[in-house]
Formats: C-alpha cells, structure tokens, sequence
C-alpha cells in the first residue's frame, strides 16, 4: 500500500492528481469552446439560415436528428455553454413540443448528471472530509430535504444552470436523488420552452422582415441585428408559476420541520 504522505498525487486533504483529471479536462474542453466561440452557433439567426436544411434532415432522419440534438444538448450542458434556453426553443422548433420537450430534458439531465458526477469525485468528497462544522451541518441539513430542495433549485429560475449542478456535489446529495431532482424539476421550464418553439417558425419570419428592412434602410453596416433574447419569453406569469412550483416542492421539508419542533416540545 502506497503511503499517503510519500505519494506525490495525493495531499493530506484527500485530493489527487487522478481524482482531479476528468475536472482538469472539462475545464480545458470549457476553455477551448469559448476560446473557439462555438457557442455563436446557438443564435437565432443561424437557425433562421438553416431553417430549411434543418426541417428537411428532421423530417428524412427523425431518429438521428433526435440523437444529434440529445447530444449537443449534453455537451453545451457539460460544458456550461451559454444559449441551453433557445437550443430548447429550438427542439420544440424542430421535433414539437413534446418530443422536443422530452429530448431536451434527457439531454440536459445527462450534462448535468455528468458535471455533478466530476465535481463530487474530484472535490466535492474531499472538501467534505476536510470541511468544519458549519459545511458538515449545512451537508446534514440539506441531505435530509435533497430531494425537496434540488427541486426547488430547479423549478424557481433564479438560479444559474451551471450553480445548481455543481452545488449538490459539494453538499452530499446522492446520484438518485440528483437524477431525479434534476429531471422532475426541469420538465416544467423546459416544456414552456418548447411550446415557445413550436411557433418559432413565424418568430423568425418576423425578426426576418424585420432584419431585412433594416439592411434595406440602414445598409449592412448600419448595426442592424438579428436576434431574440430567450429571456424575454419569460413572462411574469411564467416566473410566478415557476416560483409557485418552488414553493411547493418546499412544502415536505415545512412539515418535517414543524414536526421536529413538536416532537422536540
């Protein structure tokens, strides 16, 4: 057996250079996509030129195309890229509402589950054997109401995609519950999304004209721009509803909380 102090990979606190590899190489592949800027690709305009060829492939290939999608999703995910809200947009564009829905919320799952599974075994374990009392009953406490929390976190879209799945690695929340939590939790969004898309083709018919008619008044140069800022589909009633979801998810850990006190009384 190797020991410890004399192993060069590994320090006192339980880190190592092999546990730490697969954060070492996500954090490169982040760097290269936004060095390569490869998330410009998930504009509404790229979707407006390709319009055409990307219906035609989903309507030949519907299998494929779902595939391929499911796996974009999974990498602009894996690699927190900006632009998860109009790729799903973009999915309920292409296959629907429903399976567009459905293939958006497999994806963004296994990205997710991907990103927590790195960042639990890379140093989510060991800043747990190193962490003071304060995290280890922050741990305690959340691990009791994981499920309940994770899909608060999830359905109130206050919080960043990328926070949420790192969080509950740091936290000790198990790999079912963080599956779950994650799938459950994003179905409501992501459907609204997909809805949202699956009336995207008049969307950018309008920004199109609208475009045009600005190159036409204004001239290439003219700071004409061709975009939609998914959100702005986020309508207060939308946020309300969402916030109304989390609230609920919190109800169970209320309840567990009250009866803690009555039975502590």
């Amino acid at each position: 057996m190797t020991d410890q102090s004399t192993d060069p990979t590994k320090d006192a606190q339980g880190f190592s250079l092999k546990r730490s590899l697969p954060l070492v190489v996500l954090v490169a592949l982040i760097g290269a996509a936004f060095y390569f800027d490869l998330h410009s690709y998930l504009s509404l305009q790229t979707i407006a030129e390709n319009r055409e060829a990307l219906t035609g492939f989903v309507a030949g290939n519907i299998l494929v195309a779902v595939a391929a999608f499911v796996a974009v999703y999974i990498v602009v995910v894996a690699l927190s890229l900006p632009g998860g809200a109009l790729l799903t947009i973009t999915g309920g564009f292409l296959f629907g509402p429903l399976l567009g829905g459905l293939a958006t919320v497999v994806g963004a799952t296994i990205g997710a589950t991907i990103i927590f599974l790195i960042a639990k075994t890379s140093f989510g374990e060991p800043l747990a054997a190193r962490a003071g009392p304060w995290l280890e009953k922050l741990r305690d406490g959340f691990r009791k109401d994981a499920l309940s929390y994770l899909l608060f976190l999830r359905l109130v879209p206050a919080f960043p995609f990328w926070l949420v799945n790192l969080a509950p690695a740091v936290l000790g929340v198990g790999l079912g519950t963080y599956v779950i939590g994650t799938f459950v939790g994003i179905i409501p969004g992501t459907f609204a999304f997909a809805f949202v898309g699956a009336g995207l083709d008049s969307i950018i018919e309008a920004q199109q004209e609208a475009y045009n008619a600005c190159i036409a008044e204004k001239g290439a140069d003219g700071g004409c721009s061709f975009a939609l800022d998914p959100g702005s589909l986020l309508t207060p009633e939308i946020l309300i509803a969402f916030a109304a979801l989390g609230v609920v998810a919190l109800i169970p850990v209320v309840i567990r909380r009250l009866r803690d006190r009555k039975s502590a009384a």
